[in-house]
């Protein structure tokens, strides 16, 4: 499951600016959310060599034939064309949400693939968790202070469900 849950008690040194409240302490609750990746590196290099052993196949009669000079360009393509866009979605792999909460404030911090940030922060107490079912099912959002933001729009709807159930139980925890 793409998610990172962290138990923070020594203290906030060793973390972003983002995750340390203004007086230095560690946040009671911190979540790290990214999307699923389920091709790792060594098998995308697997998947890569099984296409090329496959698309090889078709072209062994052809060997010594003109033909092979017709389709060749076209495998070389596919195979390219499958690499890039594989590659594409590594890359877009690298967005990362982290949610911390203090008693005092509550901020989500969004790393975009390229190197954008991204930062929201406001009071937990007025803090609402809402769950849409458009766009998709179970969209999470947060709603506090002048703007609502996505939250783990990349997660499965259990997962965003489970989050959902997990954040309103802390706020609650934090508004005692």
């Amino acid at each position: 499951m793409p998610i990172q849950r962290i138990n923070l008690t020594k203290g906030a040194s060793d973390y972003p600016e983002a995750l340390s409240t203004y007086d230095g302490s560690a946040p009671v609750y911190r979540v790290v959310l990214w999307p699923h990746r389920s091709l790792p590196r060594g098998g995308f290099v697997f998947f890569i060599a099984i296409t090329c052993v496959m698309l090889t196949f078709p072209l062994l009669p052809l060997i010594g034939t003109a033909a092979i000079w017709v389709l060749l360009p076209f495998l070389v393509l596919t195979v390219t064309l499958l690499w890039v866009f594989i590659m594409r979605s590594y890359r877009s792999g690298h967005l990362v949400e982290e949610l911390s909460l203090w008693p005092d404030h509550i901020t989500l911090v969004r790393r975009e693939p390229d190197g954008r940030r991204q930062d929201w922060a406001t009071n937990p107490y007025w803090v609402e968790v809402v769950s849409h079912d458009k766009p998709v099912a179970a969209y999470l959002t947060l709603r506090g202070g002048p703007r609502e933001v996505e939250l783990g729009a990349f997660l499965t709807p259990e997962e965003r469900l489970e989050l959902k159930e997990e954040l309103e139980e802390k706020l609650r925890f934090l508004a005692v």
